[in-house]
């Protein structure tokens, strides 16, 4: 089993910047996949960030050029700057398919979710 721990999120003014952290827990010894979706207030969850283990990444288009994912082995974070109010959300830690030494697990698993608002 995996537990995904979040911490970073709180309240940042228009323009200003937060950071979130999500770090796996258990024996893995890999993942494949890991990054951030969020959930507004009436709206669906939609992907924000990921990145896989071999270094690529994949961007919301509203995020391009603002927020950065990066990884660290069974850690993931989520650098946020020029915050927006349109930006706040509970955000969600990811991570799917999971490596460990003698079997692969393909499900997903979510964290608790963090939430960041973003106002004045």
């Amino acid at each position: 089993q995996v537990q995904l721990v979040e911490s970073g999120g709180g309240l940042a003014q228009p323009g200003g910047s937060l950071r979130l952290s999500c770090a796996a827990s258990g024996t893995m010894v890999n993942i494949n996949v890991m990054g951030w979706y969020r959930q507004a207030p009436g709206k669906q969850r939609e992907l924000v960030a990921v990145a896989s283990r071999g270094g690529s990444t994949n961007y919301a288009d509203s995020v391009k050029g603002r927020f950065t994912v990066s990884r660290d082995n069974t850690k993931v974070y989520l650098q946020m700057n020029s915050l927006k109010p349109e930006d706040t959300a509970v955000y969600y830690c990811n991570a799917g398919g999971i490596w460990y030494s003698d079997i692969f697990d393909n499900q997903q698993y979510w964290g608790q979710g963090t939430q960041v608002t973003v106002s004045s």
